[in-house]
């Protein structure tokens, strides 16, 4: 049965691939800010590298988190910013389509590590190769059992992780740069802009994911003070915004 091109979008959640293109802008852009040069080869790989590996981590959640109950056709708050697509709720048959797809993603991603290889430093290579041995893991192991780290409670602090600390690492990598001041302050910000929209994704699925045994820090906090968690995350986003501005660029 063919498939068409707007349930493709939505199996693989396009709209928040944007996700992992922003820390990765974000850390190239820190180091050409410092070194003055724009490695081409690189940027274009480690995006591959990031896309397939984001990829492969929405279809995974969706597919797991079906699985595993947290989303269910009753949820009738579901809409764009929930934590999965729904599609599998409206065509369970595209099951092995999307173990595909994830799959593919993972595939993708492993090749352009490789491709990245052999455009940067070989002191590089470990950083790199440790970092996508990490977020292939964590792709599938975010929902999947036996790990289930989105239902434990710390699911949170690895997609902060994620798409701050590493995400700008290895946009540094990509640059032949390795770690240093100015890359250390933009690696909080990406982080906890990735993590309001996983904050609002639980906040509409409570129910579900409630009654499923996915028990984010939003249902361990309650929505009461999730909600004060939420302005929480939103104001360390803005002071690290704030710090870059005035002590690192000393705008005029």
């Amino acid at each position: 049965m063919s498939i068409k091109l707007p349930e493709i979008y939505k199996m693989i959640r396009a709209q928040f691939l944007i996700g992992i293109v922003f820390p990765l802008v974000v850390g190239t852009l820190t180091a050409m800010s410092i070194s003055g040069s724009f490695h081409v080869p690189g940027f274009l790989l480690v995006m591959l590298m990031g896309l397939g590996l984001h990829l492969a981590t929405d279809v995974y959640n969706d597919i797991y988190d079906t699985k595993q109950g947290a989303d269910t056709k009753g949820n009738e708050r579901r809409n764009s910013y929930s934590g999965g697509s729904g599609i599998l709720l409206e065509k369970p048959f595209l099951m092995a389509r999307m173990y595909l797809i994830a799959r593919c993603g993972l595939l993708l991603s492993f090749l352009a590590m490789i491709g990245l290889l052999f455009v940067i430093d070989q002191t590089l290579w470990l950083y790199v190769i440790l970092i996508y041995g990490v977020s292939a893991f964590l792709s599938k192991y975010y929902t999947a059992a036996p790990f289930k780290f989105g239902y434990r409670g710390i699911g949170e602090i690895l997609i902060w992780f994620s798409f701050g600390p590493m995400a700008i690492m290895l946009a540094g990598f990509s640059q032949n740069m390795m770690m240093q001041g100015t890359l250390y302050a933009v690696m909080p910000a990406t982080g906890f802009s990735t993590l309001t929209i996983l904050w609002i994704g639980q906040l509409i699925d409570l129910p579900d994911d409630k009654s499923a045994g996915k028990l984010g820090l939003v249902i361990r906090m309650g929505t009461k003070r999730a909600s004060y968690g939420y302005l929480v995350i939103q104001s360390l986003l803005m002071l690290n915004i704030l710090m870059l501005v005035f002590f690192i660029f000393h705008p005029g």
